[in-house]
């Protein structure tokens, strides 16, 4: 009878330990199923307030940024005059600098200086002051719902001085670019 007991026993602990080792496999599922609509969340959040990795193609924000640089950005809810932004244009994204936006007057001496409203820009980022080429009339009010924006090397750049581009729709800039990402040496913020 005690054989036959602590076989019962026996048998007994065998299946409570099958219970708890298949309690604790629905544990971990569960908590894994959590981790990956956690991640898969962040993700979406993440996606949501970054603007995708762009690679600069050209030179019209030389020296800021150069042929080739990959950037990142962010989409933020109020963007301030001065801050690189990119924006979506015909099939592609451009990037240009926020000079004035809508209701803000702006002035382009002969010399390459910029006014906005009445007041001279201190651009430390403009390597070669230039009035560059473009066929808009100076000085222009900015219309309401959209931005006037600028390379930063204004001898090559086409931007919102020509009716070409013009001033950008708001609802067309994807956000400020923050940092320089590639190449390595030349990681950090963007000014």
């Amino acid at each position: 009878m005690d054989e036959q007991r602590e076989l019962t026993v026996e048998m007994l602990e065998r299946e409570l330990q099958r219970e708890r080792e298949k309690t604790q496999r629905g544990r971990r599922w569960r908590r894994a199923l959590l981790i990956i609509v956690a991640l898969v969340l962040i993700a979406a959040a993440v996606g949501l307030t970054t603007v995708p990795l762009l690679r600069i193609s050209g030179d019209s924000m030389a020296e800021t940024l150069q042929d080739g640089d990959v950037v990142l950005g962010l989409r933020l809810p109020h963007l301030e005059n001065g801050d690189v932004i990119s924006f979506r244009y015909d099939d592609g994204v451009l990037v240009k600098r926020l000079i004035a936006q809508g209701g803000d007057w702006v002035e382009l001496d002969p010399d390459g200086y910029v006014f906005v409203n009445g007041t001279r820009l201190q651009e430390p980022y403009v390597a070669v002051l230039s009035r560059g080429s473009g066929d808009v009339a100076f000085p222009l009010t900015v219309p309401d719902g959209t931005c006037f924006v600028l390379g930063d090397n204004r001898a090559v750049s086409v931007d919102s001085r020509s009716s070409t581009l013009g001033c950008i729709e708001e609802g067309a800039v994807l956000g400020r670019l923050l940092w320089r990402v590639w190449p390595l040496d030349r990681f950090g913020l963007i000014r």
